[in-house]
């Protein structure tokens, strides 16, 4: 296997408090908010490792979350999120920005509801739970709804410890539909650039285990073709398999 860092990683965050005269059918001002929203805890996982780990507000304070988070980030290689590239991911950076932190060291995003909208189209739309269940995997823990949010935010110890099982739940359940997912992903950090080892190895998940499967032909080019044993995936040699004489005479369309 590589040394490829996977982290898996889960927000939670406090709504905006806003006042308005109106209860149905508003639109509110930005200027109609009392309060902003932040995150408020976070559940990440290295991936193949057991522990998951979780920070929160009420335990860490904010500046211990923060930082726990981005040494996480700065740590990882590659980030697997469900739509964590339009809000977990920039909920987080805000909060580092608002800390006096930097970025943290570049790394790859493999953003899973990426996959889902592009390969698939389930009945009752993308949510992370509605694609477990159509999957009969195991799904997200069931809870108030937003109550469970107010509770947290009046400080309530057993809605917070009911939001850390919630969180730490989603990122247990992501690693399974990553791995799930894994043949479908198409863009995914290549595993081989994390080894010394010169073996050919599958690109999505490490391993050597792979069996010819034929050419993978271009409009111009020719690729010896395999199948991964262990994830499933197609892969294909970067070099063409066709002779230089056979190359010259390769005719493409005007």
């Amino acid at each position: 296997m590589s040394d490829l860092k996977i982290l898996e990683i889960d927000i939670e965050s406090v709504p905006h408090e806003a006042v308005t005269f109106g209860i149905w059918k508003q639109t509110i001002s930005p200027k109609n908010i009392t309060k902003f929203g932040y995150t408020m805890c976070f559940a990440a996982k290295w991936y193949g490792t057991a522990g998951v780990m979780f920070h929160s507000e009420w335990d860490d304070g904010m500046d211990g979350m923060v930082n726990a988070a981005w040494r996480l980030l700065n740590e990882a290689d590659a980030v697997i999120s469900y739509n964590g590239d339009r809000f977990d991911i920039p909920m987080l950076n805000k909060e580092f920005l608002k800390h006096g932190l930097l970025p943290p060291k570049p790394y790859h995003q493999i953003d899973l509801i990426k996959t889902v909208r592009r390969e698939f189209r389930f009945p009752g739309g993308n949510s992370l739970d509605q694609v477990l269940r159509f999957l009969g995997m195991k799904q997200k823990i069931s809870h108030k709804g937003i109550d469970l949010w107010i509770e947290c935010m009046n400080s309530d110890t057993k809605a917070l410890c009911e939001m850390e099982r919630y969180n730490r739940r989603d990122v247990t359940i992501m690693e399974a539909l990553y791995k799930r997912l894994l043949p479908w992903i198409k863009q995914h950090p290549n595993h081989a650039l994390y080894t010394d080892d010169t073996r050919p190895c599958c690109p999505k998940c490490g391993s050597r285990s792979l069996t010819r499967q034929g050419f993978k032909h271009t409009k111009t080019q020719s690729y010896q073709q395999y199948k991964c044993k262990k994830c499933g995936s197609w892969v294909r040699k970067r070099t063409t398999a066709l002779a230089p004489d056979k190359r010259a005479g390769v005719l493409v369309a005007a």
